[in-house]
């Protein structure tokens, strides 16, 4: 989880507009399995993060990284009340310290 945290953009929840994900352009061949493979990758991280929440570990975070990963309608909009929740930021933001990388912009 701290590895995927680090990797989000510093700007990802600043622009009101999206950006085009890296595979979009690429041919429907490669573009649908990857896809499906991210989505696959979220729902792990989504299951894993809830069983967190008993269990040992950071389900919060791990819960915010599978959505992340997932695609469903709205999703930004709920990424971003998610994430200017001061306590989730303040994890994100401290993980991301812990790997060099510069706080979230909001």
């Amino acid at each position: 989880v701290p590895w995927f945290v680090a990797r989000i953009p510093t700007d990802y929840f600043y622009s009101g507009r999206r950006s085009v994900l890296p595979w979009a352009r690429h041919h429907p061949a490669l573009r649908w399995p990857l896809l499906v493979l991210k989505n696959v990758v979220g729902i792990v991280f989504l299951a894993a993060g809830i069983a967190m929440l008993v269990l040992p570990g950071q389900g919060l975070l791990t819960m915010l990284a599978g959505i992340l990963l997932l695609d469903f309608p709205g999703k930004y909009r709920f990424e971003r009340r998610l994430i200017r929740q001061p306590a989730i930021l303040d994890s994100i933001n401290w993980l991301r310290r812990r790997r060099g990388r510069p706080p979230l912009q909001l």
